[in-house]
């Protein structure tokens, strides 16, 4: 299989937003949300430094993913993600699609804890999206690491998405509108192994645009992230002590494509290497109507228009028809068994 680790590193900015969250309206505080807003125009990528998270806790998070999919296959099955309507548990290596191709991971997913809902004839499908996590028995260690981890990356995104709107000319709290009662919040905790295959792919996870507002993420020393940078597909390094940061396609469509929801992609790791990734979404409350934000008219010239130029892949207002629309697609195994009408 093909390497691109060759490539040159993306200059991605790096954000101190630490001066933010200390004291929001300081100089500091604005000159981050300036640049914050700068990064996410372009190229849609940053680093995040002085964040606030305990490096103790990462360390505990990174170790914890290691000890779950160190696991028998048999423990891991036990939260297989067939068993839940709402795409949460564990998936299979090689059973997620991107871009139509096999991807080589494996991963759990995690969301808000909420009880299931019964549709009516008249309801969106959507709303199936509310209920449990599947934690693993044979790990019980795992739900408290990864609760205390997600209580510490809700408060950095909302912390995010207000020095963005500041930064695009709002009040601190535009954005709150869209939490609703409670976020849909995604927490993936995801292996690139490296894998020989049929195919001859050394796909982590396709070329893709995320879903919802920001992306959070924490990863382990193994390299493999790539992104869009000016014409080409570019290597991320790890910077230690940041979070890697990028923007979902609702954020794009929110601000008429001022800011961006960079493509990205995971190649897998060499032979004998395991990448562990942890990525926090920070999304809308499923039921969200997104509203396109009023810009200042020197950053409305510069926005080109939010939606997807694909026109098979329309962005859907409702955050809730959006994140369905991405997890049918990426898990048909799990929309085949709870959404057959969507297959």
């Amino acid at each position: 299989m093909g390497n691109n680790q060759h490539k040159p590193d993306a200059l991605l900015p790096v954000i101190n937003i630490g001066d933010f969250l200390v004291a929001p309206t300081s100089p500091g505080g604005q000159a981050c949300a300036q640049a914050l807003r700068e990064a996410c125009q372009d190229p849609g990528f940053c680093y995040l430094a002085n964040h606030g998270i305990d490096a103790r806790l990462e360390q505990d998070v990174i170790d914890i993913s290691h000890r779950f999919f160190d696991l028998p296959k048999s423990d891991r099955l036990a939260i297989k993600n067939t068993k839940s309507a709402q795409f949460r548990g564990y998936t299979q290596l090689g059973m997620e699609i991107t871009n139509n191709t096999q991807d080589w991971r494996d991963q759990i997913d995690f969301g808000p804890e909420k009880e299931t809902v019964n549709l009516g004839p008249d309801d969106p499908q959507w709303l199936k999206l509310h209920g449990p996590n599947q934690w693993p028995p044979a790990l019980p260690a795992m739900q408290d690491i990864i609760s205390s981890w997600l209580g510490c990356m809700a408060s950095l995104g909302t912390s995010v998405l207000s020095a963005l709107a500041v930064g695009l000319g709002q009040e601190p709290d535009y954005f709150d509108y869209m939490a609703g009662d409670e976020p849909e919040f995604l927490m993936k905790v995801i292996r690139y192994p490296h894998v020989e295959n049929d195919q001859d792919s050394e796909q982590g996870v396709g070329l893709h645009q995320d879903s919802g507002l920001i992306t959070l993420i924490l990863q382990n020393e193994v390299p493999g992230l790539e992104v869009g940078f000016g014409d080409d597909i570019v290597p991320v390094k790890q910077i230690p002590g940041t979070y890697i940061m990028n923007l979902g396609e609702m954020l794009q469509m929110a601000t008429h494509g001022y800011l961006r929801a960079t493509k990205h992609r995971v190649i897998m790791p060499p032979p004998g290497l395991e990448r562990i990734s942890l990525a926090y979404f920070v999304n809308p409350a499923l039921e969200a109507n997104i509203v396109p934000i009023s810009l200042p008219p020197d950053l409305m010239t510069q926005a080109p228009g939010g939606e997807n130029p694909n026109p098979d892949d329309p962005v859907f207002s409702v955050y809730g028809a959006n994140k369905l629309k991405f997890r049918v697609r990426s898990h048909p195994d799990v929309a085949a068994i709870h959404y057959p009408d969507l297959v």
